[in-house]
């Protein structure tokens, strides 16, 4: 057997730690990440030292103008959902109450064996609204520009500091829905939808009187009005009667020239930004206005926004508009996740 002397060994171990130092100081830094500016360090060291459970978990997007499939991170998704459907300049509670939102729905839908409206393929939910919109890094540099760097920061603090956290009633995770401005309340979901769900009730929104999005004014000529609703108007005088509202305070159901139809019928069918609506007859047009913008069940986006201003946190926005919900760990659910992949 060969021996080896002491003094030889150690010279060895010496210069190979030499010739790998260089090497083992640059790996963390060499992500290709652009360089942090003033303000944005608190948010980098909190991405770079916490471990997650979302970066263990991947989703398989289908990006649908390409008809190709991005596979990602968790955590990497949740940045673009939220960055595609609330708007960065919003209050940071309010962005973690939509990251909590996008990460409870995208968690069911990991562990949902029926992958609905899916094209064929191994995604597990498309960029639309059938799902979630979800915008990738390049396409939000060239959408927000110059202030790409503050917004993709400030939306990141948002998904991190939620990490791991989703909403559950009764210990699973609820039905998430949201959209961008009631009309003062929100909607119960049997009032929409077919299904009842117990923590999509209507509750009070009183912040969205102040959204951009509030109030909408569409002209339409009868003709028009009267081919889309199927209907024929009586005379000049009796455009429809509505002869019921729902908890959300929307239209329920419309009486027209002895046809009745519900409120989302006719929101669906004349393309109105919601289902609280009024109409006039003026000439040969119908004005119809309209309060709040979405379907109303749920969390309001603006309504949050507003609750956050007034210096409510995250977990208070969504307990508010997920009645009798609980903010739970997903550590065992993504263990599901990652085994059944």
């Amino acid at each position: 057997m060969i021996k080896i002397k002491p003094f030889i060994v150690l010279t060895a171990i010496l210069i190979v730690v030499t010739l790998m130092l260089p090497t083992l100081l640059v790996l963390p830094f060499s992500d290709d990440k652009p360089s942090r500016q003033l303000g944005e360090e608190s948010i980098q060291k909190s991405v770079q030292t916490e471990n997650t459970a979302d970066a263990a978990v991947e989703v398989a997007v289908y990006r649908t103008a390409k008809k190709k499939i991005e596979t990602l991170p968790l955590d990497k998704y949740l940045i673009g959902v939220v960055a595609a459907e609330m708007p960065a300049d919003f209050e940071i509670e309010a962005l973690k109450a939509q990251a909590l939102a996008a990460r409870t729905y995208i968690v069911s839908q990991l562990l949902n064996e029926e992958k609905i409206g899916m094209p064929e393929g191994n995604a597990d939910v498309t960029d639309t609204e059938i799902h979630q919109v979800y915008k990738n890094n390049e396409e939000l540099k060239k959408l927000w520009g110059m202030d790409y760097k503050w917004k993709i920061s400030k939306i990141t603090e948002a998904v991190k500091e939620t990490s791991g956290q989703i909403l559950t009633y009764e210990g699973k995770p609820i039905t998430p829905t949201f959209f961008s401005t009631s009309n003062g309340y929100t909607e119960n979901s049997e009032d929409y939808w077919s299904n009842s769900y117990p923590y999509l009730r209507s509750v009070a929104s009183p912040w969205d009187k102040n959204s951009p999005k509030f109030s909408n004014q569409k002209i339409m000529p009868v003709s028009e009005f009267e081919a889309k609703l199927g209907v024929k108007l009586a005379d000049s005088k009796n455009v429809g009667k509505i002869i019921e509202r729902t908890a959300g305070k929307r239209v329920g159901k419309v009486e027209i020239n002895g046809k009745v139809l519900t409120g989302r019928e006719i929101r669906d069918k004349l393309d109105l930004k919601s289902s609280d609506f009024s109409w006039v007859l003026k000439g040969d047009n119908i004005v119809i206005t309209t309060k709040g913008y979405g379907h109303g069940v749920g969390m309001s986006q603006y309504g949050a926004n507003g609750m956050a201003s007034e210096g409510k946190d995250y977990k208070e926005i969504v307990k508010h508009y997920y009645q009798g919900v609980e903010i739970s760990k997903t550590d065992a659910l993504l263990t599901k996740v990652t085994a059944k992949k």
